[in-house]
């Protein structure tokens, strides 16, 4: 990716996943950057859930990064979440 906003790096949860941004009137799939951090190493505040996508495969959206700051207790709800439907998705893959 060209011209990022975050830092990538073998630290960074997933890199170069597919990724899908829509809205009014368009829909674009770039490579895209999925990580997730805390705001501080040493006293963290919260949890970060950080999107960047290629902005060089976009038209619609000029370079951006997203950030979400979840709390530990809304970090644990979205860890319960994903586990859920990646059940569900497993076991579609066996059925």
């Amino acid at each position: 990716m060209v011209d990022r906003i975050l830092k990538v790096n073998a630290y960074t949860t997933f890199d170069l996943l597919d990724g899908r941004v829509e809205g009014h009137g368009f829909e674009e799939e770039a490579l895209t950057v999925l990580n997730v951090t805390t705001d501080s190493r040493d006293d963290p505040d919260h949890v970060e859930l950080q999107v960047e996508m290629d902005n060089t495969d976009l038209d619609e959206v000029t370079a951006h990064a997203d950030h979400v700051e979840l709390s530990a207790e809304q970090a644990r709800e979205l860890a319960a979440e994903l586990e859920k439907y990646a059940g569900r998705v497993e076991a579609a893959d066996e059925g």
